[in-house]
């Protein structure tokens, strides 16, 4: 139970992290590409802080040297191709549907938790295990 209320924690963490980014970005440049360039300088934003996070108090997962740390975050990133869809079809889903920017962020914060859950899973069966472990079906 820990665990779960902790990774959630984490969750909201990069959730607010990856809003407020979006946030300033939109209010560093406004122009035609503004809402894309945001949302992918959110995700980015996200992503590192989660993987931190998730890397150090949810995996307890330590990286051999800087080079094995690259190729974990790598396929860390790499898991969450998918996610990522799923938050940003959400967000760009709920923009589309309601053109203001709350909806869009609520959107967003919808898709994320949704990504998030199945990124637990991901990454645990994936990215975070030590080399010895076989996956299992």
């Amino acid at each position: 139970m820990k665990l779960a209320v902790t990774y959630t924690a984490f969750a909201i963490i990069a959730t607010i992290a990856n809003i407020a980014a979006q946030d300033i970005t939109v209010h560093i440049y406004i122009g035609m590409y503004s809402i894309i360039l945001s949302v992918i300088a959110g995700t980015a934003v996200g992503l590192v802080i989660k993987y931190i996070l998730d890397k150090r108090y949810i995996f307890r997962f330590q990286t051999r040297n800087i080079s094995h740390n690259n190729k974990v975050f790598v396929l860390y990133a790499l898991m969450g191709i998918v996610t990522t869809m799923i938050f940003w079809f959400f967000e760009f889903g709920f923009n589309h549907l309601f053109q203001t920017k709350e909806m869009r962020y609520f959107g967003g914060v919808i898709g994320l938790a949704i990504g998030y859950i199945v990124k637990y899973q991901l990454d645990k069966r994936f990215v975070f295990r030590s080399p010895k472990e076989k996956i299992t079906s």
